[in-house]
């Protein structure tokens, strides 16, 4: 097991560029079983989620072949081609360990259910944040024409013919949407979904399933439509930056009193992002497609109108994204003010607090969902402490906390940043972060 030693109180400077995006790469990475033709896929990050999906996808007997050294600063390229799956592989105890291990593992259903008819997924792992329910994802399949049975601890899923239908899916699921669009990409008729997932990963993954020759129309939007083909074809498809890297950046900079500019943020994907940290006090400027994040001594928390204490939530997009949440509630405990954190998504995510409030934040924990955060205005440094990664955010949360605190930290269980953060300490290193992994 590695940990990360971080010695705190220097201020981060300079320029740094976000890594493809996590989430869109495990959604892509599974549309490649979609055709026998070669798919290219560039900007792809080097992390534990991602390498371990490639795994998979080369036990299915994805010939892969990677064309840019993994060194390289604006990620890597790969060639995919599904001309050769082997479907008994689904049936092996090595694919079901390597799939159980990897959340993003449950895409790969829709794809193979699309092209072969079939497809198994052992119940999948991931970050212990909650509850994180499958519902969507096979009741929209069973609309589809599938037959779903869960059989010692594995979904089971077949279909003769997939035929397209009108659905209103009960939550707008990212992956759920993701997977669903897949399976009916070549289902016969028309498919119709109502309240589809929006995010940035939806719309990147139909416009390249629709340069692969699919008929998706209404991309964007709560409300797709999908025209079903008999095939799919080869393309190349370029990752956007990962909008969660960004968003910690920001954080980072403001919580070192840093200076950091993020080139190439993509800054009409971001949504919400800068806005919500501007109203945490944080400067945020765009220059053209880079933001700014200059020093700033002190930043105050914004109240609205009626002078009510801010609250900042999660919501589903155009929202401030779940995954930021954690990032924002550990800027916050430097800042001039209060805020109340509210996590409306996963009741286990606001459990790592008791770490920062050994490191001394004052944060009151109300319930699993809400956190207020008095903030300590820099007149109260954070303390170095040693204490253990729970989850991918989290993880990443406590890594800022320390890059600010006096003295030394030590975070252990980083193999969960590892999974979402490519190479985080030798990029932070470069901005002036004392860091290093040690075992």
């Amino acid at each position: 097991m590695s940990s990360f030693e971080i010695i705190g109180g220097h201020k981060l400077r300079g320029e740094i560029v976000p890594q493809g995006a996590k989430n869109e790469a495990l959604q892509v990475l599974c549309a490649v079983l979609l055709t026998s033709e070669k798919v290219r896929i560039e900007h792809v990050p080097d992390i534990r989620d991602v390498n371990k999906l490639i795994d998979l996808l080369k036990l299915l007997g994805v010939s892969v072949r990677e064309d840019v050294p993994s060194a390289c600063e604006s990620g890597r390229t790969f060639e995919f081609q599904a001309d050769q799956v082997n479907l008994e592989v689904l049936q092996s105890q090595q694919f079901r360990e390597q799939a159980g291990a990897l959340r993003g593992s449950i895409m790969l259903v829709g794809p193979l259910l699309s092209r072969f008819g079939q497809a198994v997924v052992p119940q999948p792992g991931g970050d212990k944040i909650g509850r994180r329910r499958l519902d969507t994802h096979f009741i929209g399949m069973e609309r589809l024409g599938a037959e779903v049975e869960y059989k010692r601890g594995a979904y089971l899923v077949r279909a003769k013919k997939l035929k397209g239908c009108y659905m209103l899916l009960d939550e707008a699921s990212v992956t759920g949407t993701a997977n669903i669009i897949m399976t009916a990409v070549m289902a016969r008729g028309t498919t119709t979904i109502m309240n589809a997932a929006c995010e940035p990963y939806v719309y990147q993954l139909c416009n390249m399933l629709n340069r692969m020759g699919a008929k998706i129309t209404g991309v964007g939007s709560n409300l797709l439509t999908i025209r079903g083909v008999k095939e799919l074809h080869g393309c190349e498809h370029r990752l956007l930056p990962d909008m969660i890297e960004v968003g910690s950046f920001i954080g980072m900079a403001a919580m070192t009193e840093g200076d950091i500019t993020i080139k190439n943020a993509q800054v009409q994907h971001l949504g919400l992002i800068p806005q919500v940290f501007r109203r945490l006090g944080i400067e945020v400027w765009q220059k053209g497609d880079d933001l700014y994040v200059p020093a700033q001594e002190h930043y105050e928390i914004e109240r609205f109108m009626d002078g009510s204490i801010m609250t900042v939530a999660d919501a589903p997009w155009p929202g401030f994204t779940p995954d930021l949440i954690s990032i924002a509630l550990v800027v916050a405990t430097q800042a001039k003010g209060s805020v109340l954190i509210h996590q409306k998504m996963f009741e286990s995510r606001l459990f790592f607090v008791d770490k920062l409030i050994d490191m001394g934040a004052q944060i009151i924990l109300c319930d699993p969902h809400r956190a207020t955060v008095i903030g300590l205005d820099r007149e109260h440094k954070l303390r170095g402490v040693r204490m253990a990664s729970p989850d991918i955010r989290a993880g990443v949360a406590l890594l800022i906390a320390a890059l600010s605190a006096e003295g030394k930290s030590r975070i252990d269980n980083i193999e969960q940043i590892d999974r979402g953060y490519q190479r985080i300490d030798q990029r932070l290193a470069k901005l002036g972060a004392e860091i290093r992994r040690v075992e």
